[in-house]
């Protein structure tokens, strides 16, 4: 059985991974001109005459890096929305940053990116249909549900264990463990509501 010390250590250790990811995630959405020149070069297919040759990967990081290079000569203004998905991505590193301070509390955090996880794979597929991305492309966008969503299921079911441990042992109020007391008002019938404190649970912890 692991120790409270040892799930909370992998609960952080995951989670700075999760949050790791999203930023760079969002940072590499600024400047995917400059990404795209580079992926380019290292393809070998940096000179516009290679253009018609090549296939496969090559020939679509060519198509898109041409498409975005014609969009900032004419309309830089465009890229003003890839700006504000890299900040989507920062603000939502930052939520997480809530599960380190307190997994047990805040375990409603890693629910929500498994959930985002699992929204993202019909998303990819259905708008990328849309817009005319290739089927492999879409399952590279498809893999960062995958991975995304395995951190993120370890954290959920070690801050499920972590509560139900501190639950059995009756850890005590201020114990700084991660489970802080919440005073919760029980209404009766007919007289003045009685307070008691509780040790804050998931209410899902039973289903994973």
């Amino acid at each position: 059985m692991n120790t409270a010390e040892t799930l909370l250590r992998r609960i952080r250790c995951l989670t700075c991974l999760v949050i790791f990811g999203l930023v760079a995630s969002g940072a590499t959405a600024i400047p995917l001109q400059w990404e795209l020149d580079a992926t380019a070069r290292i393809l070998g297919v940096s000179d516009p005459a290679s253009g018609p040759a090549t296939t496969g990967l090559a020939n679509w990081i060519l198509k898109v890096r041409d498409a975005l290079r014609d969009t900032n000569a004419t309309y830089p203004f465009i890229a003003y929305g890839t700006d504000w998905l890299a900040f989507g991505h920062f603000v939502i590193a930052i939520a997480f940053v809530g599960a380190l301070r307190d997994p047990v509390r805040n375990i409603w955090l890693f629910q929500f990116g498994m959930l985002a996880c699992v929204l993202l794979v019909p998303y990819a597929f259905v708008l990328g249909g849309l817009r005319g991305i290739p089927i492999p492309w879409r399952l590279i966008d498809c893999s960062f549900g995958v991975f995304g969503f395995i951190p993120l299921w370890l954290c959920q079911r070690s801050a499920t264990e972590l509560a139900r441990r501190h639950f059995s042992n009756g850890a005590p109020q201020g114990s700084g463990a991660g489970v802080p007391p919440v005073r919760i008002v029980q209404p009766t019938h007919g007289r003045d509501a009685r307070a008691t404190t509780i040790w804050s649970l998931t209410r899902h912890e039973s289903n994973y």
